[in-house]
């Protein structure tokens, strides 16, 4: 599935069906980098999860400050638009998989 990108206006929107992955992200991170393209494999590894990149920057503020962002790469999960966890730094693509079956289970 490819991933898809959401800002402070279309985040709570975004979140509401289903399970869904949030990266909270800054180019200028160096782990965000690299986990980014671990996030895109295993989202087309796992169609039945929407996977969602935050950029965090000075148009995007609210969101991150909704939900206590003070570290990243962070990525929470939802469920029809709850959040259920939430995890930071970089994940494996092994690591990030056993998470998303804990999730669903």
């Amino acid at each position: 599935m490819a991933i898809e990108h959401a800002n402070d206006s279309t985040f709570q929107s975004m979140v509401q069906n289903g399970l869904t992955l949030a990266d909270f992200w800054a180019p200028w991170c160096g782990p965000c980098r690299m986990f980014g393209p671990i996030f895109e494999s295993v989202s087309d590894e796992v169609p039945d999860v929407k996977f969602i990149k935050f950029e965090i920057d000075d148009t995007n503020r609210m969101t991150p400050m909704k939900y206590g962002i003070r570290s990243i790469p962070a990525i929470l999960a939802f469920k029809n638009g709850e959040l259920i966890e939430a995890r930071t730094g970089v994940m494996d693509e092994e690591t990030l998989k056993n998470w998303i079956n804990e999730l669903k289970g």
